[in-house]
């Protein structure tokens, strides 16, 4: 099979939580425990470190991936889900994945999916571990895709488990409190393995204690080890980003540029900078100051992250987020109103199992919308959303396509207006 014929395969026979939403999710590890079997157990074969979280997983991966890289390990790097290419998700120091070795993979093992029908994401999960056993990586950095405990990257056990903020979302299938998301969570935290968290969130913070202490595992909260006492957002060499000074508690201070200038990623920062300095404690991966600091000014270049208060135009000033809960969205709304700007255009779509309203309860009224759908099958139909959107009191269009929708909005924009778009992982993907 050609790779496009493998992607189509692929797509078309397995079912994928991408496109169907909880329909294409299965809530055991059953099918991930029989697969690695069948594999020969390749995840055992090299360390990695494990995370999880509502918000912020994905740029702690990437950061904590660039810092290894820059530090000279052969480093993995494992996400979900991916933009504009399944090669997206796997990648070892920032290269994706050979096309002819997803085919290969396809290919080979076909006989065994046909009769196993695992979802897309344990067939991708298990094509990362192989991949990443056959190159011999040093060390892999592997996001969750959905919860912890029954996720499918479960079944390693990393040098170190990180956990980023806790909020409300995949409640039809994680729980509708943030006690039992974080019990899902919590269940990445193996035997001995110490875990980071990154802030201290008092309703839940005790599920995190006592996991670990049942595992006797060690836990350090970020924020109880850095503090930030300073930011700003820069432009170095053409490269927009964050000049962030940050304290260690009982230490001393260093100022780090970072090369991703959403606001939300201060939080992301000390929880990367907290887990690199549990991994030295351990004498497990030292690296050095310089490769830290010259792994957070390099993300994007080292990785090839996209989506994160991502540029995508000038005059007007087109910007773009992946954000798609409601935590993320208020710190993304929070950021756009700083923007100087003269009015504000948002191209927005969503899907249909997100919990819509508490999220558009959130979005600034003053604002003109464009409502759109996204072309995946979970895509929320763009005249429901302006419907619902106008019971907030936001003013708006349905368009057919996101593409239709940036359109007016570059259309009805002056040089200095301000377009924003976003509301679902699958609108940056058509826009990127």
């Amino acid at each position: 099979m050609t790779y496009q014929q493998t992607l189509d395969y692929l797509f078309a026979q397995l079912p994928m939580y991408q496109r169907l939403g909880p329909a294409a999710y299965k809530a055991d590890l059953s099918n991930t425990l029989a697969i690695s079997r069948y594999l020969g157990h390749p995840e055992k074969s090299f360390r990695s470190i494990h995370i999880a979280g509502t918000n912020g997983k994905g740029s702690v991966a990437h950061m904590m991936a660039s810092v290894l890289q820059s530090q000279g390990y052969a480093t993995g790097l494992a996400t979900s889900p991916h933009l504009k290419d399944f090669r997206e998700r796997i990648r070892i120091n920032g290269r994706l994945i050979p096309k002819n070795y997803v085919s290969r993979f396809a290919v080979k093992h076909k006989a065994f999916f046909d009769t196993l029908r695992p979802s897309f994401f344990e067939m991708a999960m298990a094509m990362t571990f192989a991949y990443f056993a056959d190159r011999g990586v040093d060390i892999a950095v592997v996001e969750t895709g959905l919860g912890g405990r029954l996720d499918s990257t479960n079944i390693i056990t990393p040098e170190l488990s990180v956990i980023t903020n806790i909020g409300l979302d995949h409640t039809q299938l994680l729980g509708n409190t943030l006690a039992g998301i974080a019990a899902e969570k919590a269940g990445i935290i193996k035997e001995g393995v110490g875990v980071v968290v990154g802030r201290r969130q008092p309703d839940i913070h005790g599920i995190f204690e006592q996991t670990a202490r049942r595992q006797g595992a060690t836990l350090q909260v970020a924020t109880d080890v850095f503090e930030l006492v300073s930011v700003s957002e820069t432009i170095r060499h053409g490269i927009p980003g964050l000049v962030a000074g940050v304290r260690q508690k009982g230490g001393g201070s260093c100022e780090y540029f970072l090369d991703l200038p959403g606001h939300y990623q201060q939080e992301n920062l000390l929880t990367a900078l907290a887990a690199f300095e549990a991994l030295a404690h351990g004498d497990r991966f030292r690296v050095s100051a310089r490769a830290i600091a010259g792994g957070l000014s390099a993300v994007r270049a080292n990785t090839g992250l996209r989506g994160r208060w991502e540029v995508m135009g000038r005059n007007p000033l087109i910007l773009c987020d992946t954000a798609h809960n409601a935590d993320a969205i208020r710190q993304v709304c929070k950021q756009l109103l700083s923007v100087p700007h003269k009015s504000l255009l948002m191209v927005m779509g969503m899907v249909e199992d997100k919990e819509r309203d508490s999220i558009l309860g959130l979005l600034p009224p003053e604002a003109d919308y464009y409502f759109c759908r996204p072309a995946v099958p979970r895509g929320l139909n763009a005249r429901k959303l302006a419907s619902d959107a106008s019971f907030r009191g936001l003013r708006g269009k349905a368009y057919d396509s996101v593409q239709m929708a940036l359109e007016a909005a570059k259309n009805d924009a002056s040089a200095d207006d301000l377009i924003f778009v976003g509301g679902s992982t699958f609108v940056v993907s058509e826009v990127i």
